[in-house]
């Protein structure tokens, strides 16, 4: 079998779109429901990344299931996949480094080394033009939903994101990837800003934030760009590195 008569499913959002950024997207014949990736139009859909039909992964016969665990919960998805002897690569990624590790690892799975190489130079390349230096690093926190209020802690690629922006994330000292908070944990953080960035939720709605009273401002990302350890890393960082520099601006 050649590298180009693949078969693959992808049952994360992030997954396909590091497909998509290798070119590869022509190849996914099945696809989370939540998945945007250009290119997948052909993909059968098997549902929510938490809520997927094996029955359906395994009728679109894959050669190869992309997985994650980046999403809670996806540990019992991977877990069935395995019991039904389907070939799965299960990403896992927490840091940016590793993320660029994981581009790098699907291309050498799926026959394009060469173009992963490239993806994720390219990347690593366009987040560093983003650094800058502050005299004081400005206090982040990245709020992945409103109700209860989760907001990503210490093991989270957001933390070293965050860090190349030469800013810090609010909750570092945090460990786990996430954590709900009370609004007076969210005070005692004390943020510069504050990222709506809402996993899942299909309008972002930054006003909630801000009728906290906490008096911070706040910048919604889209969750494509900041919630999904791939190559759209760069839109949220673009995004945050030009809220900074507005934050930069008005303390001046």
């Amino acid at each position: 079998m050649t590298p180009a008569s693949l078969r693959l499913a992808s049952l994360a959002s992030s997954n396909s779109d590091i497909l998509a950024a290798l070119g590869a997207a022509d190849r996914v014949v099945a696809a989370d429901s939540h998945s945007d990736a250009p290119g997948l139009e052909r993909a059968c859909r098997v549902g929510p990344d938490l809520n997927i039909d094996l029955d359906a992964v395994a009728a679109s016969r894959p050669d190869l299931v992309l997985a994650s665990l980046s999403v809670p919960g996806m540990e019992r998805i991977v877990e069935d996949l395995h019991a039904r002897g389907l070939p799965t690569l299960v990403l896992d990624p927490v840091t940016v480094r590793e993320t660029l590790d994981d581009i790098r690892r699907v291309g050498g799975a799926i026959g394009l080394e060469q173009r992963g190489q490239e993806v994720a130079a390219r990347l690593a390349d366009d987040l560093r033009q983003l650094r800058v230096q502050r005299s004081r690093p400005p206090r982040v926190l990245v709020e992945w939903w409103p109700r209860p209020i989760i907001a990503a802690t210490r093991d989270s690629w957001v933390t070293e994101l965050l860090s190349m922006l030469g800013a810090v994330n609010a909750l570092a000292d945090d460990a786990g990837r996430s954590r709900p908070l009370t609004l007076e944990e969210v005070r005692a953080a004390r943020p510069d800003l504050i990222v709506c960035s809402w996993c899942g939720a299909k309008k972002l709605r930054p006003e909630v934030i801000t009728a906290r009273g906490l008096g911070v401002p706040v910048v919604a990302v889209p969750e494509s760009g900041l919630g999904r350890p791939g190559p759209r890393l760069l839109e949220g960082a673009r995004q945050i590195a030009s809220a900074l520099e507005t934050l930069a601006l008005v303390r001046a």
